[in-house]
């Protein structure tokens, strides 16, 4: 069993009978979605779904996991998700698989978030991986230029062809090469003033429990109440 296998089935017996639940995406949250699968069938769970991507919902409709969008639901009592980078502070790097806004959204009206990562991922300073900002496809290249002007080696993701990669919410993904972000608020608070970002991948205060696979073993760690 490899590490995101071992981190997504000990984050899946965090979900608990009548629960609403935020499915993330990514390679480790595929797990953890395969194993709430499982629980379903064998173990006669009964949870409903909200899913954070169009590939997410297609692999939890398969798995017969009962779904709802987030606009049907009063609430997500508990959401697991992946994660590019996480720090002792429990501040975060999302969006490597271009799902970042609609993880954001259920992230945001989740009582209880839930990180499954890798120990590759868990790092002392934020930015080695780059950062995604989602932006309207309406004035991107405009928003490359000041980027650029800014220094932070903006890069528009594209696929195959060369083409924009087009996110879920119809929007392009212009990704950050900062190499180190010292102050990820004041970042973050800059993206969101900024005209045509929709969101970024700065997770910054929203998960309380990361779940790190380990070579060891798995490491769970809790953030503390301030």
């Amino acid at each position: 069993m490899n590490l995101k296998q071992m981190v997504g089935i000990e984050a899946a017996s965090y979900i608990e009978d009548g629960m609403i639940v935020g499915l993330g995406t990514g390679s480790t949250a595929y797990y953890m979605v395969e194993e709430l699968g499982r629980r379903i069938k064998e173990e006669n769970l009964s949870v409903v779904g909200v899913t954070t991507s169009e590939a997410t919902r297609q692999q939890a409709e398969g798995l017969g996991i009962p779904l709802k969008s987030i606009d049907e639901v009063p609430h997500v009592d508990l959401t697991i998700d992946g994660a590019d980078e996480v720090n002792p502070q429990f501040e975060g790097i999302k969006g490597g698989g271009a799902a970042l806004l609609f993880e954001k959204i259920v992230a945001t009206y989740s009582r209880h978030n839930i990180w499954i990562v890798d120990e590759s991922k868990w790092v002392e300073q934020l930015g080695a991986f780059p950062l995604p900002v989602e932006v309207m496809p309406y004035g991107s290249q405009q928003l490359v230029h000041l980027f650029e002007k800014e220094g932070l080696n903006p890069v528009l993701r594209v696929d195959a062809d060369n083409n924009p990669i087009v996110t879920d919410g119809k929007h392009y993904i212009i990704d950050l090469h900062c190499q180190v972000i010292a102050e990820p608020r004041r970042l973050a608070d800059w993206l969101n003033s900024l005209p045509g970002v929709v969101e970024h991948g700065l997770f910054l205060s929203i998960v309380d429990t990361v779940i790190i696979g380990k070579e060891s073993g798995i490491e769970t760690i809790q953030k503390h109440a301030n």
